[in-house]
């Protein structure tokens, strides 16, 4: 069915914005889609004569040149250089005051697979009668120019689940009848146009021809492979005669496709997972495709940046922008720059003076990918295309007719992709700055003893020996109401003083002196005041509220008059509203201007500037749970690197674990800070867009940004400004062979939560659909033999698993709100997951539902590889499953678990005994409890942020928050399974070569 917007969408265009997720210039729609000719009809049966053959392409890489994308931060102490050279792409990086991890790999030799069919479930009388969805115009305001000629393209819309209500009673499990179909009347189509080109090899789904038998068993058609490893699961006799375990109505296909037979993301992470677990990549220009981000494994920098900090969508360009407009997927790269390397690895760190300078033109910094000449004299910069000099102090002659320098293995800027430059200047270091709520609220919510508790602990343990690191950050303390209080901490005062500020709107600080000290001098002027907090009396009714903008001000005040950047935490417990208002929902509905409720204000975008600009990072703490139609605190923090944590007033033992989990986190987690991320690609290129959690800065190709740490991820688009030389660009056919679904997974998600703040959530979810729908039709005429009929489905070998991430995208919280989706909520999850890297938004949009043991005789600790289907028919009521996503940590007991794994792990009796919701599991002297706790604690070890367990029942009312993460079942607020999504993908990219 098409998706029903809620109340909480906006369906009116926005007013564009483009600072809170990306910088794109605007391009005008496309042109309006034709009808499409009459329904073919399909059923779901194979032919036996047709046995398509295929065979197996190789990559060509001669001399391919590669320049992505560079990155640089100038006039900063210390700086860090990703380099990445694949398929005409270079990138590099220098960011400030942060240690850079970084290499990515290029092209890989795809790897030959059988096609497919899907079988049906079983033979039934009943008709499903296949719906015709309505047309639509896609079109994208993130392009930098609009493409000279589009392909004659068109796409017929989308289905999110049936045309009803989501709780309307779902169509049984059928296959449709011979004779069926959606047009009255039908005339066979002649053969799609194909191209002249060998066949690379995908998944094949086959439909039966409008005059052949309906087969009763699910027939598979083999392909004859010329070349490569068939390594792809086909289903035997036994196989299909199984008994097929009972499913859900969510798990149903309204078309009679088996869920089970489906690419699975399971099975794709687990051959990656068998050929990579543990071994070695070497990251070098011309290299095979890089493991997929949940692969394990050792990265070896050889002039390419690890892919942990830089991915590339595609590790072959095409040819020249028609061509890649053709391929419908698109050119970029995720970017992390401060990604985690591998243990017991560091960057190699170079000192400015000693480095061998990059290009005078652009700007870029030197790199693997610069070509020397005249002996070592002068290189070229593939980024301007102009040539440099070297200064004397540099030089070394070359060798050898490719002319590389003598000193190359000797030299990290000339060797690696990833390394730090060492700045000669030296900033002011980093504060941290305390901001405690006092309000009455605070004082009559009895948590203000242990939040300072765990405060003055944290900073404590940070006070170590002297010389330590820590010891020697600067701390600052403040508490607030509707006033302002600051503590002068200085050593050579007997005690702190308290000095109050009444004027709120234009804020004076009285002093400087003492606002910010070291911790080690200070720790025990800190230990006195926050002792003191909690026996504060309140001054003035906060009734009202208290705006979360007066502790940023104020905050931001202190560092600005001391010159430094730092991090704010502010621990809030009044309502919140917004300065200037009194009513916290006048902000939104008090303009006629057409508004997204992921917008925030002026004033939000304004103060978020300042932080920006003075290298402040927000992370708030809100202590009490606050009203549903208060205004949303979370812009400021998420647009400064920060973040938002929330719990309910700190009462319960697990928001308490919560909350000092996330504290230690915040102050431990190493930052960068007034980070400039500058991006370079090669002169045949241009960045054509940037999506993230970032304000704008005068183009998509310079990034300015308060703080970032090593979760922080960027997309950037790419776009052809003319075409490459044969010898650095690839055709179509081999376009498809460089991309891997979970990088574009994180790619459409970056971009399409960048656009939720200016365009209607409805269009987009077509959009998206729009996009992978021509993605497979291009694939399908330009990569698919002759002997490919009209009824089979095929997808690209590395993208099988695209169509369920997309579809888990499609019907996201964010983009699809349910019944029971608060705005406060879709806030939240939208800018959680725009901070997150590849490996946490794959998991986020597929989590890992992974079986757990039974008994002590097989408590051996799961892991990843075990993980199973996420749809409810891998439930089953005689066992435990763990359900781990990057927000998410829950725990299904079916009804028949045995009564003594209960006791064992839950210290539960019976069934009916156990708890449900939020708990913790006890700790239980035995293997099995022993082996799931580890398991959790290490799960909760990778979240980016701390979780609460969720126990679920089986046919509990709380089962519901399971549902939303069985991704691949029709979905509580109404998304469409993914069978359903597979086959209208499928219906309709046929549909558009016809």
């Amino acid at each position: 069915m098409m998706d029903v917007p809620s109340a909480n969408q906006s369906q009116t265009p926005c007013q564009p914005w483009a600072g809170q997720n990306g910088w794109s210039p605007a391009s005008p729609q496309g042109p309006p889609c034709n009808p499409l000719p009459g329904f073919q009809h399909l059923s779901l049966s194979s032919p036996s004569d047709q046995r398509p053959g295929y065979e197996h392409l190789q990559v060509s890489h001669h001399g391919c040149q590669s320049d992505l994308a560079a990155f640089t931060s100038r006039d900063e102490p210390h700086r860090g250089t990703l380099h990445s050279n694949d398929a005409d792409q270079s990138v590099q990086r220098v960011v400030a005051d942060a240690h850079v991890s970084s290499t990515v790999p290029t092209a890989s030799q795809g790897r030959h697979m059988p096609p497919c069919s899907l079988p049906l479930m079983k033979e039934v009388t009943q008709p499903c009668r296949l719906q015709q969805m309505p047309l639509y115009s896609p079109h994208s305001p993130y392009q930098g120019i609009s493409p000279p000629s589009k392909p004659p393209y068109t796409h017929q819309g989308s289905p999110n689940g049936p045309r009803s209500p989501p709780h309307q009673k779902h169509l049984p499990i059928c296959s449709p009848p011979l004779g069926v179909s959606q047009s009255p009347q039908f005339t066979p189509q002649p053969a799609f146009e194909r191209a002249n080109v060998e066949s690379s090899v995908g998944f094949i789904h086959n439909h039966a021809s409008p005059t052949s038998p309906v087969s009763q068993q699910p027939q598979w058609t083999l392909a004859a492979p010329s070349g490569g490893t068939i390594n792809e699961f086909v289903p035997n006799a036994a196989a299909q005669d199984r008994n097929i375990t009972p499913q859900s109505p969510n798990c149903e296909s309204r078309y009679g496709l088996d869920p089970e037979l489906l690419p699975s993301v399971v099975k794709v992470i687990a051959e990656d997972a068998a050929e990579w677990e543990g071994k070695v990549f070497v990251s070098e220009p011309f290299s095979r495709l890089p493991p997929l981000a949940t692969t394990s494994c050792i990265i070896e920098d050889k002039g390419n940046a690890s892919p942990l900090a830089i991915r590339s969508a595609s590790y072959c360009v095409p040819c020249d922008g028609q061509t890649a407009l053709l391929s419908r997927v698109p050119l970029g790269a995720l970017v992390t720059p401060l990604a985690t390397q591998d243990a017991g690895e560091h960057l190699p760190v170079c000192t400015e003076p000693e480095c061998v300078m990059g290009c005078g033109c652009c700007g870029a910094s030197m790199c693997p990918a610069m070509g020397w000449q005249d002996c070592g004299q002068r290189f070229y910069c593939p980024f301007c295309g102009k040539l440099g000099e070297v200064p004397w102090q540099h030089y070394q002659p070359t060798r050898g007719g490719e002319g590389v320098r003598v000193d190359k293995d000797k030299r990290p800027e000339l060797s690696m992709g990833s390394y730090e430059i060492l700045n000669s200047q030296r900033g002011e270091p980093a504060a941290l700055l305390l901001a405690i709520d006092v309000s009455a609220s605070a004082v009559r919510g009895g948590h203000l003893e242990f939040a300072t508790q765990q405060i003055l602990t944290l900073l404590t343990s940070l006070k170590r020996e002297d010389g330590d690191a820590s010891s020697d950050v600067r701390v600052g303390l403040m508490t607030y109401d509707s006033r302002i209080h600051l503590y002068n901490l200085s050593p050579a005062l007997s005690r702190p003083h308290m000095l109050v500020i009444a004027e709120t709107e234009d804020l004076q600080l009285p002093v400087r002196e003492g606002l910010l000290v070291p911790l080690k001098d200070c720790i025990d002027s800190i230990d006195s005041v926050l002792q003191l907090i909690p026996q504060f009396s309140p001054e003035c009714d906060d009734s009202s509220g208290v705006p979360m903008e007066l502790p940023v001000k104020a905050g931001l005040a202190v560092l600005q008059a001391l010159s430094c950047p730092g991090k704010l935490l502010i621990f809030h417990t009044a309502p919140l509203i917004e300065m200037g208002l009194t009513d916290s929902s006048s902000g939104f509905f008090g303009s006629n201007k057409p508004k997204s409720i992921f917008q925030p204000s002026e004033l939000a975008i304004s103060l978020a500037k300042e932080c920006v600009s003075q290298g402040c990072g927000v992370h708030l703490f809100v202590l009490s749970q606050q009203d549903v139609g208060g205004a949303w605190p979370g812009h400021i923090p998420y647009l400064t690197g920060g973040a938002l944590y929330t719990y309910s007033h700190l009462q319960g033992e697990l928001d308490r674990e919560r909350f000092s989990t996330d504290l230690t986190s915040v102050v431990e987690t190493d930052t960068g800070y007034k980070a400039e991320l500058r991006i370079y690609v090669s002169k045949e290129m241009r960045v054509s867009g940037c999506y993230g959690l970032f304000l704008p800065g005068p183009g998509p190709s310079r990034v300015v940004m308060a703080t970032l740490d090593r979760r922080t991820t960027l997309a950037m688009e790419l776009a052809h400004t003319r075409a490459l030389d044969e010898t650095r660009g690839v055709a179509i056919q081999d376009t498809f062979r460089q991309y891997q679904a979970q990088t574009l997974l994180a790619f459409y998600c970056k971009k399409i939560y960048c656009s939720v703040l200016e365009r209607p959530l409805q269009e987009l979810r077509e959009e998206l659909q729009t996009e992978v729908t021509e993605a497979l039709a291009s694939y399908r005429k330009h990569c698919c033999s002759a002997s490919v009929s009209a009824g089979q489905l095929v997808l690209p070998q590395y993208l099988r698993a695209l169509p369920v991430y997309i579809n888990s995208l499609r019907k996201s919280e964010v983009l699809l709100p349910g019944l029971r989706s608060s705005i406060h909520q879709r806030l939240q999850q939208r800018c959680q997951v725009l901070s997150m890297d590849t490996c946490s938004t794959s998991t986020h949009f597929y989590p890992l539902l992974l079986p757990l043991p039974l008994s002590v005789d097989s408590s051996c600790s799961p892991n990843p590889e075990q993980a199973l289907r996420c749809c409810a028919a891998s439930l089953e009521p005689g066992s435990l499953y763990l359900v781990h996503a990057p927000l998410t940590l829950l725990l299904w007991v079916g009804t028949q678990v045995p009564a003594c794994t209960l006791v064992e792990l839950f210290n539960a009796s019976c069934f009916s005994s156990l708890p449900s919701g939020e708990t913790k599991l006890p700790l239980l002297e035995n293997l099995l409890s022993t082996s799931v706790r580890s398991l959790i604690n290490t799960l909760n070890s990778q979240a980016p942020c701390a979780r609460k367990l969720w126990v679920v029942k089986q046919g509990d009312a709380c089962e519901e928050a399971l549902q939303r993460h069985l991704v691949e079942d029709k979905s509580p607020n109404g998304g469409a399974s993914y069978a359903d999504f597979l086959y209208h993908l499928h219906v309709n990219s046929v549909r558009l070569l016809q």
